[in-house]
């Protein structure tokens, strides 16, 4: 019992001098791009998207390259850049590990994006930060027969058209947010068929766009918040490590016309998407 306590002490005093680390690193300065001893400002990395389009998959991706670091959704409200220090924090908390002395290089705070996923109409308090230059934006879409199934089954107190009724209110809110920050440089498309299909040209498109120093791979790192509720997804195959493309077996059906509906929602958002953002497809050439 002695010995449990002095570890549980230990444990305790360390997380302890970890967040002040964060905390005095993260709010010493005013600029929510900046933290004090390191020159060049953050980048801040949304991914824009909805309830079961593989965000949480594409998150992985993304969090295994050098230059980013995220966990998931950290269901902040944003009301100004000012909310983009607690994003920093949650982020620098939960995406890393201290429990070996290799880990002290985790303290360096290198990385140039700081990643949140978003998947909520309720989350942006605000939306005058959509136009800074500092926040880059990757839109996701996935088309509404898996999506709309995938959403009733993790959803299963929710009838069919409320199911609908979210996926087009969001696809309608992504429109408009893509119309706001009307930003090519900033603002890329892809599809959850293109990740899954075009593998390779998705991860061209995303080196270039955010000009990251290495590329990206199918193989990615298994975080502590990997599978856990409202962080991200814990029905798939997230875990694998990897790609996984045989689709999983949904116990759920959408009638064939609200299927339809989803799909003209679908097909203006993507219009929408690929007018106001640089869609994957055209990708090739462009230089961030």
């Amino acid at each position: 019992m002695k010995d449990l306590n002095i570890r549980q002490l230990i444990r305790v005093t360390k997380n302890e001098v970890i967040q002040n680390y964060h905390r005095f690193r993260i709010d010493t300065t005013q600029s929510p791009y900046h933290i004090i001893g390191r020159s060049q400002p953050y980048r801040i990395l949304f991914i824009l998207s909805h309830m079961r389009s593989g965000s949480s998959l594409l998150t992985h991706i993304l969090n295994s390259n050098p230059d980013i670091i995220g966990y998931g959704e950290t269901h902040i409200q944003y009301a100004s850049e000012a909310d983009f220090k607690c994003l920093m924090l949650k982020v620098y908390w939960q995406a890393q590990e201290f429990r070996k002395l290799s880990d002290i290089k985790n303290f360096s705070m290198h990385q140039k994006y700081i990643l949140d996923k978003v998947l909520h109409n309720n989350k942006f308090l605000s939306e005058s930060f959509l136009v800074s230059p500092n926040l880059y934006s990757i839109f996701l879409l996935r088309e509404p027969q898996r999506s709309l199934a995938s959403i009733a089954e993790l959803k299963p107190h929710l009838s069919e058209e409320q199911v609908l009724d979210y996926y087009v209110k969001r696809l309608s809110m992504l429109e408009h947010y893509a119309q706001l920050i009307n930003s090519k440089e900033r603002s890329l498309f892809i599809t959850h068929n293109q990740l899954l299909e075009q593998t390779d040209l998705v991860f061209d498109a995303l080196h270039d766009f955010l000009g990251t120093r290495q590329g990206f791979s199918e193989d990615y790192q298994i975080l502590r918040t990997t599978g856990m509720r409202d962080v991200g997804d814990h029905k798939g195959n997230i875990k694998a490590g990897h790609i996984i493309r045989t689709p999983r077996k949904l116990k759920n059906k959408i009638s064939p016309d609200l299927v339809e509906k989803g799909m003209q929602s679908f097909n203006q958002c993507s219009a929408t998407l690929s007018e106001y953002c640089t869609p994957v497809g055209k990708m090739i050439g462009f230089l961030n």
